[in-house]
């Protein structure tokens, strides 16, 4: 860690920077990543650091004394405590934060498992499914317009470090890759399609997840090659998105073990 350099005013240039980071990290193309467990997943992942951030308080945390004994190079900037919650967005941060490179989104079509997301809006839950995305082995998610943006701190908090294990596509027009990709598309809707537990899932999907509210567009549910539904005992309305999209990742990693374990012989 370089010697770090104080700030104490809201008027500082490298604060206004800062600020804009944390609000609008697509266009900065830079991402703010809030928290121990996360700083500490870049330099295990070896994600370039370009900043480190720390609160006055963080420096007694001997967590945070420890992660910065290994940032060795690392530009390191300390913040008054007040300056430190502004730009994190928690009440009661734990004290150290890293700046990012946006990774680039990858091109071309897609070929294997992926997500689509279409209008979801709540940062945790579209955090959270980047999250099982990554748990099942899913590495192509691709985010639509009206999305709540993937580098964002409340999504970056909910995915937990996912991000490290994924391909992320942000602000994608969803029917043109969907076009674009030769891959098997699964509608989830909420009634009236097949029960996800009688679809075959061992070959690739791309998984098409909607809003929390509308749920998919009917363009894309009109595109898709399977409209599938989760049953769900009597009385109940609905599943949260990202639980939903969890079920249904992990069904198809259910079916595809499955599928590779040896027949079970008997007399």
């Amino acid at each position: 860690m370089s010697d770090p350099r104080v700030i104490t005013s809201r008027d500082n240039s490298s604060f206004k920077i800062l600020r804009a980071v944390a609000d609008d990290p697509r266009r900065q193309g830079c991402a703010l990543l809030d928290g121990i467990h996360l700083v500490a997943t870049c330099f295990a992942r070896g994600i370039a650091v370009k900043q480190l951030l720390v609160s006055e308080s963080g420096q007694q945390n001997a967590e945070i004394a420890a992660v910065l004994r290994g940032a060795a190079g690392v530009d390191c900037v300390i913040l008054r405590d007040a300056l430190f919650r502004e730009i994190s967005g928690v009440r009661s941060p734990t004290g150290i934060a890293a700046v990012i490179d946006i990774p680039p989104a990858p091109e071309g079509a897609i070929t294997s498992d992926a997500v689509m997301l279409d209008a979801v809006q709540d940062a945790g839950n579209v955090g959270t499914i980047l999250r099982s995305a990554a748990a099942a082995g899913v590495r192509d998610v691709l985010l639509g317009t009206g999305c709540a943006g993937a580098w964002t701190p409340r999504v970056l908090r909910a995915g937990q470090g996912a991000h490290f294990s994924l391909a992320i596509r942000d602000q994608v027009d969803l029917p043109a890759a969907l076009a674009a990709s030769p891959v098997t598309s699964l509608a989830t809707v909420a009634r009236d399609g097949t029960s996800l537990y009688d679809v075959d899932l061992s070959g690739p999907i791309i998984w098409l997840v909607g809003s929390e509210g509308a749920g998919l567009s009917p363009q894309l549910i009109a595109a898709a090659t399977i409209r599938a539904t989760i049953p769900l005992a009597g009385g109940t309305e609905s599943l949260n998105v990202a639980a939903a999209t969890a079920v249904c990742l992990f069904e198809a990693s259910r079916q595809r073990q499955e599928k590779q374990r040896p027949a079970r012989g008997g007399p």
